[in-house]
């Protein structure tokens, strides 16, 4: 998240003012850690780092929420993101996401149901 603020902050003037202030800030913040993603994705394929599984396998409860949120589909991560960190109303992540505001209604419930399964089947 530091790293999309400073983004956010470095590229200002870019900010046209067509949408909200905080729909272009949170498209900051997601480019940033999708950028971040991507870095770690690369390091994970490399022998001598960890891998997500390995992670998991360690039975740490914030490991297998993590895993449960990176299976989801992109949008539904970044909905859920934008929704439970940096409190954004659907119609604001719906502008940040470029998408309708029903779409993220979907994206988050769909996304809801899914982590729900995840860890229901890791308590049993």
């Amino acid at each position: 998240m530091q790293e999309g603020f400073a983004r956010a902050i470095r590229g200002r003037a870019t900010f046209q003012g067509t949408g909200p202030l905080e729909a272009w800030v949170a498209r900051c913040v997601l480019n940033a850690a999708s950028d971040l993603n991507r870095v770690f994705s690369r390091l994970e394929s490399e022998p001598e780092h960890a891998t997500a599984d390995s992670m998991t396998a360690s039975g740490d409860s914030g490991s297998v929420v993590r895993e449960a949120v990176r299976q989801l589909p992109q949008r539904q991560r970044d909905a859920l993101f934008l929704r439970h960190y940096l409190d954004l109303d659907y119609r604001a992540i719906a502008e940040a996401l470029d998408v309708e505001v029903g779409t993220i209604s979907a994206s988050l419930h769909a996304a809801r149901n899914s982590l729900m399964d995840a860890l229901q089947e890791v308590r049993r």
